[in-house]
């Protein structure tokens, strides 16, 4: 009987588990939006698409990754374009966020356990005023969605007349949600992304200050809302993600501009620099061809790659407040400080310990599965490790090998999706229980460095 009790009640913790309850969530998406995306309808041919295409694009879109097998707009229908358009939207704003919306809508209450997942799903640093800030990150999200695509439209609408409305509108979201997913392919051509308008100002700024602002984190939003510009008012994140995402942007474009695209002129270059200094953490648009950039600068895009945006974002990655805690562990290394220090505070040591952790869960399965799939296919590495940083970090950029890719590659490609968008340590601590340490084991010396 005490073991029956014990299996029931280890079974009741699994089963409110909120990690468990965010995996399941996006897993369950991901299949819905495949069975839609695998019918005729979906299609322009008007025919089934394989299933392994169907959920590798469903994945991609939930994830906000942007890797595709089947350009978006010459092989998706209207409707094709629709079911991802709203796995984007879905994805974008966690599928935990959207189902409290929607329980909001109907006016049920939200318990605590409910509140415990969305905590979790948008790294919220408390339960209370959580559904208010569900609230402003609905509100936030279709405001600035709005005003993208309406700052968009004319430019669309001028190229391409009528049809460049649901261009604006696709792209907008596409942007904020650093999906990197396009419709440019029946006008520009298949896999083009936004290579057309690598000299426009307009098209260049506002992708860029979208997937800006999607990135930094609905944390973040909150607190300048609540500060305004007073920066030392705002917390010890919000500082952080604001100055690691400053550097990420400028220091990334100085290199781009100083290495890279030389045949431009002035004016195109510094644009083309700063779109590929800020689209690689997590965006996934591209606006030059990134086959005819040195190795250097696309080693550089990878390192953005799994850097990623910030905690609570529509942006995948590693997070910039891990970068920021690992450089900051470092520093303080070399300086044989005790603590890891930021803006007049330390930091708890056990947030350098998982920022470590989540730097080689990260590195292993990017090089891992890169390897993996250059074995399977006979691609160079280099091309494969692209690709999976690509996809871990929920990017989207590619070298175009993925349209070409076997079903076992597809299926490592999506698992690394998954667990980009959904957090590897979410899955982890969906798997293994939350035991206690009780004793510990002698303490042993070892040399490092």
């Amino acid at each position: 009987m005490a073991n029956k009790s014990r299996f029931k009640d280890r079974t009741k913790k699994i089963s409110t588990s909120p990690f468990l309850k965010i995996i399941v969530g996006f897993a369950f998406v991901a299949l819905f939006g495949a069975f839609l995306l695998s019918l005729p309808i979906s299609t322009h041919d008007r025919v089934f698409t394989r299933f392994d295409d169907a959920l590798f694009t469903s994945t991609s879109a939930v994830c906000v990754t942007g890797l595709v097998v089947k350009d978006t707009s010459s092989y998706w229908s209207a409707f094709g374009q629709g079911v991802i358009f709203v796995l984007i939207q879905i994805g974008g704003l966690g599928v935990i966020t959207v189902a409290a919306a929607f329980a909001l809508v109907a006016r049920r209450k939200i318990s605590i356990a409910q509140r415990s997942t969305i905590q979790e799903s948008i790294s919220a640093p408390k339960m209370g005023g959580i559904v208010r800030l569900i609230l402003f990150v609905l509100l936030m999200t279709f405001a600035f969605e709005t005003a993208g695509a309406l700052a968009m439209m004319p430019e669309f609408v001028r190229l391409y007349g009528a049809r460049g409305i649901w261009m604006a509108i696709f792209h907008s979201v596409s942007a904020f949600c650093n999906a990197g997913f396009d419709v440019m392919g029946q006008k520009t051509g298949d896999f083009s992304s936004l290579t057309s308008f690598y000299a426009s100002p307009l098209i260049n700024i506002v992708v860029v200050l979208l997937v800006t602002i999607g990135g930094i984190g609905y944390i973040t939003w909150d607190d300048i809302r609540t500060n305004k510009l007073h920066f030392k008012k705002y917390a010890l994140q919000t500082k952080l993600i604001l100055v690691t995402s400053a550097i990420l942007v400028v220091v990334p474009a100085v290199l781009f501009f100083i290495f890279e695209f030389r045949e431009m002129k002035t004016g195109e270059r510094i644009l083309v620099s700063l779109f590929q200094a800020v689209t690689p953490r997590t965006a996934g648009f591209n606006t030059v061809d990134l086959n005819t950039m040195s190795g250097s600068g696309r080693g550089l895009m990878i390192a953005l790659m799994l850097i990623g945006g910030s905690p609570g974002s529509t942006a995948g990655g590693m997070k910039t407040t891990t970068i920021a805690v690992l450089f900051g562990s470092m520093i303080s290394v070399f300086r044989r400080k005790n603590d890891t220090e930021f803006f007049g505070r330390r930091i708890d040591p056990e947030v350098s310990r998982v920022a470590a952790a989540v730097l080689m869960l990260y590195i292993t399965l990017f090089v891992g599965c890169g390897l993996i799939i250059s074995r399977i296919e006979g691609i160079p590495a280099n091309l494969c490790l692209f690709e999976t940083a690509s996809a871990i970090g929920t990017v989207g950029l590619t070298l175009g090998i993925t349209p070409g890719l076997g079903v076992a590659s597809k299926f490592i490609l999506m698992s690394l999706m998954f667990i980009g968008r959904v957090g590897g340590l979410t899955i982890i601590y969906a798997a293994i229980s939350d035991k206690k340490e009780m004793s510990r084991l002698p303490q042993g010396k070892i040399t490092v460095g």
